[in-house]
């Protein structure tokens, strides 16, 4: 029994405390009589200097584990401790042996058996066959008491990464059905642990450097394809493709592009040899250089949908008559042939070079170290009433993994993240969202102060929301403040994000005025015309101006740096 005064300030402290800090202290409390320690102290800095990263994988049938992975997320960042959130369903397999620290979250379903979502990973870690010495791990296992199995899927993935290698943080946690003191008595351990400074520091390794390609201007890379998946669900109208390339040492900021150089289709360079009847063997020269008449056609010579003045310079050179338009090299060949190989190849060294495309990187230095990723919709259209894809997202729709493929980095100086106190805007529709994965994952990582405020758009919900779940646990963890979805076609009325940046112009201008920078990110026409109109709309309304002194103040923004636009 507490003394009067005692107990007066133990009230006063519940009385004056919201729900997570009862929460907090109730598990700090429970920490102490379990272990039998006098005065701890719980972690509330990191002291070695550096950011602590853990990687929390959760298992899940009812939902229980990825709640308490969620948490204990957003407690490891009250902590200073960067905590990525996934489920064991979407986990990459590969990145085990890259983790430094991993924390497993995982309930035992039906027979002692792991759940659905989780035989993946289970199966993974199981088949043996590589090493995890780097990897410090713990595992929280949820069952329940009245099965013969409790908590088995748990005790085995503990037992199996401990005989890969790896070392044990903390010991394994079984809990039954009633497990809120044991999972906080547990994350508030492991916390400590990673917390608390190491005696002896090993030391650091660079990273190795890509080696750059031998090319004149910009410094070209190779990295390994990684993951290349679309990310667009059954029924859509879209591919839209999450592409991850290998890329230790290379330095970028949120906000650069990189540029990817396309290949044509290799059967569609073969029937062209084939057509011309040339040799594919033959060296000619193009812009000071030499290449085989295969590679020319392969890796450098735009031959898909040629601008009406190369199809007037074939015209002339060909002597047919051929109407004015747009048509592949391999349709000229077959309706207006050349008279000889020599004729092809003079044709051939005047036609465009392929041009490098720009992609957004939708990847953070901080929170994707050693690769690089980005978000490609498969570009079509029609001639003549036939269907046709763009050279660049087509070619990168059918990348393998494991696949090499060199880019280089284009900086944009323009679009860059603000101070980490500072508030940001983001409205990026479709693959505009790129841009916005990177700043979100850099702000995560980094732990920045600065308030998130997301506004994204697509054609359905079901089948269009691009990265729904890493939006969701950011938002669910407190690194995303608002998020607000447009998805134009799952009504009767198109709902597009100018829309609802209408709906909530108060509080938009209001995150402006308290120094907020703006971002959009996303086509061009009409999308970034159409919020540019609809943000001057709200700064005259809500600001209680002219369309003129509007207008001033937007071009103000853009003059301190706190109105940036990537757009193509």
């Amino acid at each position: 029994m507490l003394a009067d005064v005692k107990l007066k300030v133990l009230e006063e402290l519940i009385k004056n405390s919201n729900n997570e800090e009862l929460i907090w202290m109730n598990g700090y409390l429970n920490g102490i009589v379990k272990n039998k320690i006098a005065s701890p102290a719980p972690a509330t800095a990191v002291t070695d200097g550096a950011t602590k990263k853990i990687t929390i994988v959760y298992g899940t049938e009812t939902g229980n584990s990825k709640k308490l992975a969620t948490d204990f997320a957003a407690k490891a960042k009250q902590n200073h401790v960067h905590a990525k959130v996934i489920g064991m369903d979407q986990y990459r397999l590969t990145d085990l042996t890259k983790e430094e620290y991993l924390l497993a979250v995982i309930s035992t379903h039906g027979e002692g058996e792991p759940p659905a979502a989780a035989k993946k990973f289970y199966d993974h870690i199981h088949n043996n066959g590589f090493k995890l010495e780097k990897l410090q791990y713990g595992v929280l296992a949820l069952g329940d008491t009245s099965y013969p199995l409790f908590c088995k899927t748990g005790e085995d993935v503990d037992e199996q990464l401990n005989k890969l290698g790896a070392n044990r943080i903390i010991p394994l946690q079984k809990c039954d059905v009633e497990y809120d003191d044991e999972a906080n008595n547990w994350i508030n351990t492991v916390l400590k642990n990673i917390t608390t400074p190491k005696k002896e520091t090993a030391a650091v390794v660079a990273a190795p450097v890509i080696a750059p390609a031998a090319k004149k201007g910009k410094q070209t890379y190779s990295g390994k394809v990684l993951t290349a998946i679309n990310l667009n669900d059954r029924g859509s109208n879209k591919e839209t493709y999450h592409i991850e390339i290998e890329a230790e040492g290379l330095e970028y900021q949120c906000g650069d592009s990189i540029g990817i150089l396309s290949e044509n289709d290799s059967q569609l360079v073969t029937d062209i040899i084939a057509t011309a009847n040339v040799d594919g063997n033959k060296s000619l020269e193009f812009k000071k250089e030499k290449f085989t008449v295969y590679e020319l056609l392969k890796r450098k010579i735009n031959i898909v949908h040629l601008t009406e003045r190369l199809v007037l310079l074939y015209a002339t050179a060909t002597g047919h008559a051929i109407p004015a338009g747009r048509y592949d090299l391999l349709d000229l060949l077959k309706k207006y042939p050349v008279k000889n190989a020599a004729q092809f190849e003079e044709i051939l060294v005047t036609l465009n070079a392929i041009s490098p495309r720009l992609y957004t990187i939708a990847s953070s230095p901080a929170a994707h170290e050693g690769e690089v990723h980005i978000v490609v919709v498969k570009d079509t259209y029609y001639v003549n009433d036939k269907k046709r894809f763009g050279l660049c997202s087509d070619y990168l729709s059918k990348l393998k993994i494991n696949s090499t493929q060199q880019f280089f980095v284009q900086p944009n100086k323009r679009f860059r993240l603000p101070a980490e106190n500072k508030d940001i805007i983001m409205v990026g529709p479709g693959t505009g969202i790129a841009a916005f994965r990177s700043f979100l994952a850099e702000r995560d990582a980094t732990g920045a102060t600065g308030r998130n405020w997301l506004f994204f758009g697509e054609q359905y919900f079901a089948s269009d929301f691009l990265y729904q779940t890493e939006i969701q646990n950011w938002f669910e963890t407190g690194v995303l403040n608002k998020v607000n979805l447009a998805f134009s076609r799952d009504q009767k009325e198109k709902i597009y994000v100018q829309h609802k940046m209408l709906e909530h112009g108060e509080a938009l201008y209001e995150w402006l005025n308290g120094g907020a920078s703006f971002f959009v990110c996303g086509k061009k026409h009409p999308m970034s015309t159409d919020v540019e109109n609809t943000l001057l709309q709200i700064i005259e309304k809500y600001g209680n101006k002219t369309a003129e002194e509007a207008k001033k103040y937007l071009e103000h923004l853009e003059e301190e740096g706190r109105y940036e636009k990537d757009v193509y």
